[in-house]
């Protein structure tokens, strides 16, 4: 089993303000771990943390399997001024791939190669030339996360990427992710909300509270943590 991040002992927060501590945990090649909890609970942080976005207050983060900070496609929350972003489906893609191109001003062929097939597996090619603002929530989220796997083929990061979406739509996206994961292999870790709809597709469980829970998804399945957190839902 290949670790791709180790987290040993994490303290996160902001100056004297700290959401949690004392928190270890390891992601492997492969695995999808589903970040749980209620809000507040820091796990946004937590994702920013693995990023490089902002440092741990104390405790370290090592990145292993040739696994680097820029190797990460990273889907954030949108906001309302990026759903108004006045660029084509295509465009969007594309720009994934920026940290490919180094110094070179322009995009090759086998950047293009990427994007393509981003989105022909995320079934959006038919909306290449259609501009994002014009799309449905669902269909932006389909190309922010083509866009996501232009910038890495090793690890998606994914914050609440169903948050606002119709329940139907939702699910379509949690299968799409699901596919990404078994057919490229690649490591998903996301943030859920919707702890009854994620858990089913997730291998792992990180559930950020004043204590945390981190272990396979059958085994928080069985856990008070999980019967705790779905009674006060």
């Amino acid at each position: 089993m290949e670790i791709q991040i180790t987290c040993e002992n994490l303290k996160l927060g902001y100056g004297a303000g700290v959401l949690v501590e004392g928190m270890s945990f390891t992601v492997a090649r492969g695995n999808y771990l589903c970040i749980v909890g209620e809000n507040g609970a820091g796990k946004s942080t937590l994702l920013r943390t693995l990023l490089g976005l902002q440092k741990p207050l104390a405790g370290t983060i090592t990145f292993g399997g040739g696994l680097k900070h820029n190797e990460i496609g990273y889907l954030p929350q949108q906001t309302f001024v990026q759903r108004d972003f006045p660029a084509s489906v295509w465009e969007v893609v594309l720009s994934g791939c920026q940290g490919r191109c180094g110094l070179r001003p322009f995009y090759n062929r086998e950047e293009k190669r990427i994007a393509e097939r981003a989105m022909e597996q995320l079934e959006i090619t038919p909306l290449a030339r259609t501009c994002y603002r014009d799309l449905s929530g669902g269909q932006q989220q389909r190309v922010l996360l083509a866009r996501a796997l232009c910038a890495s083929d090793k690890m998606l990061v994914l914050d609440e990427p169903v948050s606002g979406l119709d329940p139907k739509i939702a699910e379509v996206m949690y299968h799409l992710v699901e596919r990404i994961n078994k057919e490229r292999g690649m490591t998903v870790i996301m943030i859920s909300h919707d702890v009854r709809e994620a858990i089913p597709y997730a291998t792992h469980i990180l559930h950020m509270d004043k204590e945390y829970f981190f272990g396979t998804a059958e085994a928080y399945r069985q856990s008070d943590f999980r019967k705790a957190f779905l009674a006060g839902t």
